[in-house]
């Protein structure tokens, strides 16, 4: 297993994993967007997703569906996901470790969903 190297990040504090691997953790968001809303951490301290070696990508998405699986179990109200990172400073990344958000979706939680994650930006989700 690789080391995790950054005394001062959050993440490289593994506490209270839902799921592991080798690799990659995941545990339940602090602060959720929905009900049930995941984190993939890497273990090894990285920035950025573009930055994990592709034994961590490959590991970061068994992780993904194992997840699904898990939170689709746990609430059968879940009816879709958002799955996404945030790379850089611009891209609103606060925590400057890799991480991957895994959110939950229920039918009619938001008016409109066309669009997903294109929302990000606003004005971009319909198209």
């Amino acid at each position: 297993m690789m080391n995790m190297n950054n005394s001062n990040c959050i993440f490289c504090k593994e506490e209270n994993p839902l799921i592991k691997n080798e690799l990659t953790y995941a545990t339940f968001d602090k602060f959720p967007v929905t009900k049930f809303h995941v984190l993939i951490i890497s273990k090894r301290h990285v920035e950025t997703f573009f930055e994990l070696m592709l034994s961590e990508k490959i590991s970061c998405f068994d992780l993904l569906g194992q997840v699904k699986e898990k939170l689709v179990q746990m609430d059968k109200t879940i009816s879709g996901f958002n799955v996404g990172f945030n790379s850089g400073k611009d891209a609103g990344q606060t925590i400057m470790h890799c991480h991957i958000h895994v959110i939950p979706r229920r039918k009619e939680d938001v008016l409109e969903p066309q669009g997903g994650i294109r929302n990000v930006i606003p004005g971009k989700g319909k198209y």
